[in-house]
């Protein structure tokens, strides 16, 4: 038997990312549809910028084809996102769509003899554990700096406000600090001055 059986965890079968591939029969060119939803049991991107949330569900819809050095496994998943735009931090919701393309080595095969242990995925007593190859794809789909829209003007750097919801004149006038003290001296002086009297 392969020593990377040994070191590779059994999946699982109750988890709805784990399929069993009897089916196929180990018989190059049989295939299988899969589809179903799974749900998200641990929050998968970053908490509080962009992430699918705990207790949504996994759309996966693939294809399970046996070729000769194992299961090839394509398709698709889809989730919904949610998380806060990183100009405005308004709330946002989306949905990250990506596609699949994963080979699950047999046991006995060349490419599991030739590959390191990380290098590809592996079938383990004819098991295939999606969730590891899924999870990862979609955080890496996830967008880095999310928006919500691509326009968003973000916040006034001086009041805080969104600029969406400012004035189209908006701004704060800034005043040289060499001339501060005398801009207050005038704002003191009491209405009708001298200037005014004359």
């Amino acid at each position: 038997m392969p020593e990377d059986n040994s070191t590779t965890p059994r999946p699982d079968v109750r988890s709805p990312w784990v399929i069993d591939t009897r089916t196929l029969g180990r018989r190059p060119g049989s295939s299988r549809e899969v589809r179903r939803d799974v749900p998200v049991e641990t929050e998968l991107g970053v908490p509080g910028v962009i992430s699918v949330p705990k207790g949504e569900n996994v759309e996966l819809d693939l294809l399970l084809e046996s070729v000769v050095e194992g299961v090839l496994v394509t398709g698709s998943a889809f989730a919904p996102t949610a998380g806060q735009c990183s100009r405005c931090l308004d709330p946002l919701s989306d949905e990250v769509e990506l596609d699949l393309t994963e080979l699950f080595a047999y046991p006995d095969s060349s490419t599991e003899e030739t590959t390191e242990e990380d290098e590809v995925s592996r079938l383990v007593d004819d098991l295939v554990d999606l969730e590891p190859i899924v999870r990862d794809a979609l955080v890496l789909a996830l967008p880095q700096v999310p928006l919500c829209s691509d326009d968003c003007a973000g916040l006034c750097s001086v009041c805080g406000v969104k600029w969406a919801d400012l004035e189209p004149n908006h701004g704060h006038e800034t005043i040289d600090p060499r001339w501060a003290a005398l801009v207050e001296r005038f704002d003191e002086s009491p209405a009708g001055g001298p200037e005014e009297k004359a």
